[in-house]
């Protein structure tokens, strides 16, 4: 065993790695999202994630953006902001819970699913939304609105 990370209350239904950092993100039976740092010699818990009115069951780091994503029994998958440990969005299902998550590692797709099926979708835009007036175009960029002139 190289590691024993204690901090839940119940159950940990699940525990992921972060492609490229040493972070571990784990979802439980407690309703919370738990993330962990580790090292040659140890690990530890940074920070809880509170949200979920039922019980966690996946949980997962976005292979291309700073988020974490989980899904609960309480029939909703939360996106966090990974640096400012914050629900930044919801997902929710009138009738099924969410059970296992999967995130392509190139496209931005993400796979989640529930009790009577499987949804696949996109966590955001992947043009930006814009409009033009009187000469200049605006638009959202890295969730800034952005403008353009086109006579400078």
């Amino acid at each position: 065993v190289k590691y024993v990370m204690e901090g839940h209350d119940r159950g940990v239904n699940w525990a992921s790695f972060h492609p490229s950092l040493p972070l571990i993100v784990s979802g439980a039976d407690d309703r919370q999202v738990k993330l962990w740092r580790m090292n040659d010699t140890k690990a530890w818990e940074v920070d809880t994630l509170r949200g979920h009115s039922n019980n966690v069951s996946c949980v997962m780091f976005h292979a291309k953006q700073d988020v974490i994503i989980s899904n609960s029994e309480d029939k909703s998958i939360r996106v966090w902001d990974m640096s400012k440990r914050t629900g930044v969005q919801t997902f929710r299902r009138e009738n099924d819970r969410f059970w296992i998550l999967a995130i392509h590692p190139e496209v931005n797709l993400l796979a989640a699913g529930h009790d009577s099926g499987m949804v696949v979708f996109k966590l955001e835009r992947e043009r930006p939304a814009f409009a033009t007036h009187m000469g200049s175009l605006f638009f959202v960029k890295d969730r800034f609105l952005r403008l353009y002139d086109y006579a400078s």
